[in-house]
Parts: C-alpha cells; structure tokens; sequence
C-alpha cells in the first residue's frame, strides 16, 4: 500500500477548532483529522453491514 498526500484549505476558525479538539487527545491536527476520517469510514461500513444483515434476516 502506498502513501498519498491530502493538502487542505481551511479557514482559521476551523482549523483553531481543530487544534483544540486534537490538543484534549494529545494528538497533532493531522493525526486528529486522519483517526476522524478513519473512524467515520468505519462506522458508515459497518452501518451498511448492520442493515444488509436485518435485510438478508428481515429484520426491519
């Protein structure tokens, strides 16, 4: 697997939301937004699962 750059243009109110959200979990600002965007791909896969499992079960 390789590596990629992501290069962002925020404005200065998000980005200081961003550093205060990173800085209560002792992260850095791209270490913070990467576990984010981590997580969050995690969660709408495993939404997706959830509900094709109540749908091959008929679970409504």
């Amino acid at each position: 697997m390789g590596t990629s750059v992501l290069s962002l243009r925020i404005d200065h109110d998000l980005l200081d939301r961003l550093r205060h959200h990173a800085a209560r979990r002792g992260m850095s600002v791209q270490d913070y937004v990467v576990r984010t965007l981590i997580r969050d791909d995690f969660d709408e896969r495993f939404q997706s699962a959830v509900e094709e499992t109540e749908r091959f079960y008929g679970v409504t």
